[in-house]
């Protein structure tokens, strides 16, 4: 079905049976498969490729030769209908590949709303990214990656397969990313350690210099304490009780599955 306000280049090539919503535009020598939902508003520039059961949302803005929904890189993946869900609102650049999931995974690869993807970021299948995050040039995720809220990703950044990575972290450029990184930490090399945690970024987003300060102060109990984390945790957990913000550090400990960064 494609809605009457819909603007369709002469070139481009849409399956029956996708679904093109209002005031969409699909652009030169585009591919949209059959199982494919546009949103409304969204734009697709020229020579970009949609294909398996994939939902786009509204008024995104997908760049040329971008590919999307298409079969996953994992060898064990037989041709199953697996998903890609994609929020609102998201600039996809140049050259992304967002690839469809796993029936290991879930079967969904799924990003929020409100993102910027720079030119030839890599998003594998089962991945699952947040809202209001910034990957930029040549960010590259493994399968079964896991992105919160408000993260920032530098270029040429590599994310292992099965890595959490908390909210309103900032990883610098270059980094090899193989264990969990906690909320609001700065992290950066290869492989990549804490240097801090991400006051700039806080600061722009309204936190409050009392909560700053306690994030710092779990910071400083989980990585300049000399202590384990088992040590650590019962001090942590009590400013959590404290302070909301702490919540999702200490949360953070049952969703690690590859251990954080230390």
């Amino acid at each position: 079905m494609i809605a009457k306000t819909a603007k369709i280049h002469a070139s481009a090539i849409i399956e029956k049976g996708a679904i093109i919503k209002e005031n969409a535009f699909i652009g030169p020598f585009c591919y949209i498969g059959a199982n494919v939902k546009v949103g409304e508003g969204t734009i697709l520039r020229s020579h970009v490729v949609i294909n398996g059961h994939t939902n786009i949302g509204k008024n995104n803005y997908i760049y040329q030769f971008s590919s999307i929904g298409e079969a996953n890189q994992d060898l064990k993946y037989s041709n199953e209908p697996m998903r890609v869900e994609i929020g609102d609102n998201n600039q996809i650049r140049e050259s992304v590949t967002i690839h469809r999931g796993t029936l290991k995974g879930g079967g969904i690869t799924k990003i929020g709303s409100n993102s910027l993807f720079m030119i030839n970021v890599h998003i594998a299948h089962d991945c699952i990214i947040g809202n209001n995050c910034i990957f930029a040039n040549n960010v590259i995720l493994g399968g079964h990656v896991t992105v919160d809220n408000f993260v920032v990703i530098g270029g040429l950044t590599a994310i292992h397969q099965w890595c959490t990575i908390g909210t309103h972290v900032m990883i610098g450029g270059c980094s090899g990313i193989v264990k969990d990184i906690p909320p609001y930490i700065l992290a950066q090399g290869n492989h990549a350690t804490p240097f801090g945690i991400n006051s700039k970024g806080l600061r722009k987003r309204g936190f409050s210099n009392e909560s700053l300060y306690a994030i710092y102060t779990a910071y400083k109990l989980l990585y300049r304490s000399g202590k384990k984390l088992n040590e650590v945790k019962p001090k942590i957990k009590d400013l959590a009780e404290k302070f909301n913000e702490i919540q999702p550090f200490y949360n953070f400990f049952d969703r690690s599955t590859r251990g954080v960064i230390r």
